[in-house]
């Protein structure tokens, strides 16, 4: 799956009934059992308007579940028992209505088949494809974000949902398309292209690899402007940072006329480390995810090209990596513009403040972002180049991929959907309280390991808090510090008030990855 935080699986059985596994972490390791417990599985062989006006209880921060809970409210408001295309389609409009942002949808209606819709910028990738039942009875219908996850299954046909469109598939029927909403645009989100995506993707009628090889391309030409003869001649070696540049970078090393080498080898069983929680395991992650070969190092110049840098951890580790290795001068080429602005269409890249190219509101210079990486010079591609890679890269010449452009607002700030005025901060309070639970969480671990450092000695004592920045700290106000008759204050008013318990969990939703390893 695209992410690491988490994994489930819902099937639905005869009469109706939904049943679910889910957890925490890697497929790998919360279906660790050989597929038991899926096989085990019967059938497989906006807050305040929920709070106050549809009355439903909402268990989490995700906005996936306040979008459930609206299309549910939605359909309840017919009054029937048993709905019909016609009322989903209805149900959809007016959850369409409240509802702003960017998302791809699947859905599965207990008793009636699967809904997929999209948002009406088509933000977010979302494909159905179809193959033969293997009864020989019937077609099967699959939805996935890329078509590799459709394609190694043995689906074929495969069809994008177009903007404001849902495909309705109802239980012994041939799928239904309905124009939920007015196309407002087609603005696929282009970091899918930068980095998300596997490069053996078609998404939206674009090639994932065609685009990368494009990007390399157009930052070669980059390149040439911005250094001097001087300084390009005396490159020795281009080698990407595994894995999303290595498609890019032979292109960058061919318009060039330079050597290309792979110098880091990267280990497999080390997965993306720029969304992990904390800073820390970041840094950590680097290092035991990328290994420098020293003798494609030792005593060269080298041009490194990466698919973006977004806070500057990994690059800044990169960097230092390819020093001890014994690189004379290190350049950093990004295939991706600085990024400037938060995501904030259902993929938490970072903070503002944690961004390297953000700095207090303002843009920071590339000469100063390559001092804090610590190369002796940055690149970045331009924002019209990186645009014209992926355009150019349209395989499919059918008509609805004339109209494509690309959502770019973690570039520059020009979202494609209307942002609410206190959007911004009240995304800030909630990745602090995000980020407090994890930090609380690999404190507790520490103490079950016995390897606490003094850090976490303060948070398990006095919990956290969050700082302007964002940053996660040890809570050190007189409130947390202070005791009464030998008890924290704070846990007191926490009975007192009947704040439920930290390790609580929703009696209905039983998750694996909440318990440890017996």
């Amino acid at each position: 799956h695209r992410g690491q935080d988490a994994v489930g699986i819902a099937t639905c059985a005869s009469g109706g009934k939904i049943y679910q596994v889910k957890g925490n972490g890697l497929v790998s390791e919360v279906f660790n059992d050989n597929g038991s417990r899926i096989n085990q599985l019967p059938g497989y062989a906006l807050k305040h308007f929920l709070d106050f006006e549809a009355h439903r209880h909402i268990n989490t921060e995700s906005d996936s579940e306040l979008m459930l809970n609206i299309f549910a409210n939605e359909l309840n408001e017919t009054g029937k028992a048993r709905v019909n295309d016609k009322d989903i389609v209805e149900a959809l409009q007016r959850m369409y209505g409240r509802c702003v942002g960017g998302w791809a949808c699947v859905a599965m209606l207990a008793g009636y088949g699967l809904i997929g819709f999209r948002d009406s910028y088509a933000i977010r990738p979302l494909i159905m494809g179809s193959r033969p039942s293997s009864n020989g009875k019937g077609t099967d219908y699959m939805f996935a974000s890329e078509s590799i996850a459709l394609k190694q299954l043995g689906f074929r046909d495969f069809k994008d949902i177009l903007p404001g469109q849902a495909i309705i598939i109802k239980k012994g029927f041939t799928p239904v398309a309905y124009q939920i909403q007015e196309p407002k645009r087609y603005a696929v989100d282009i970091f899918e292209f930068c980095y998300f995506a596997r490069p053996d993707s078609i998404i939206d009628g674009i090639s994932v690899n065609v685009s990368r090889k494009n990007m390399g391309t157009r930052l070669a030409d980059k390149i040439k402007r911005v250094m001097t003869p001087k300084e390009i001649s005396d490159i020795d070696v281009i080698i990407p940072i595994p894995e999303t540049s290595v498609t890019s970078a032979p292109c960058v090393a061919a318009v060039l006329k330079k050597k290309f080498v792979q110098g880091f080898v990267k280990n497999r069983y080390v997965f993306r480390t720029f969304i992990m929680p904390g800073q820390t395991q970041r840094k950590q992650g680097v290092k035991r995810k990328l290994n420098a070969m020293n003798e494609e190092f030792a005593g060269k110049n080298v041009l490194l090209i990466d698919d973006s840098i977004v806070r500057g951890t990994t690059a800044r580790e990169i960097v230092a990596m390819a020093r001890e290795a014994g690189a004379k001068k290190v350049y950093f080429a990004s295939c991706a513009p600085p990024v400037t602005h938060a995501h904030i269409y259902g993929i938490d890249l970072a903070s503002p403040n944690e961004l390297v190219a953000h700095d207090h509101g303002q843009n920071r210079a590339i000469e100063e972002i390559a001092r804090y990486i610590g190369a002796d010079r940055v690149i970045f591609q331009d924002l019209q180049d990186l645009k014209t890679a992926c355009s150019e890269a349209v395989v499919s010449k059918s008509a609805p991929y004339e109209q494509l452009d690309f959502e770019v607002g973690v570039f520059c700030g020009d979202y494609v959907t209307p942002v609410d005025e206190g959007y911004f901060q009240h995304l800030e309070e909630v990745r602090g309280e995000s980020r407090k639970l994890k930090v609380l969480e690999k404190a507790r671990q520490a103490v079950a390991n016995g390897s606490l450092n003094q850090e976490e000695v303060d948070i398990v004592a006095n919990g956290v808090k969050v700082t302007a920045n964002g940053d996660v700290v040890p809570a050190t106000s007189s409130y947390e510090h202070s005791h009464t008759n030998g008890e924290n204050k704070r846990r007191r008013r926490s009975r007192e008030e009947g704040t439920p318990p930290k390790d609580r969990m929703d009696i209905s939703l039983h998750n694996y990855r909440d318990f440890p390893a017996s």
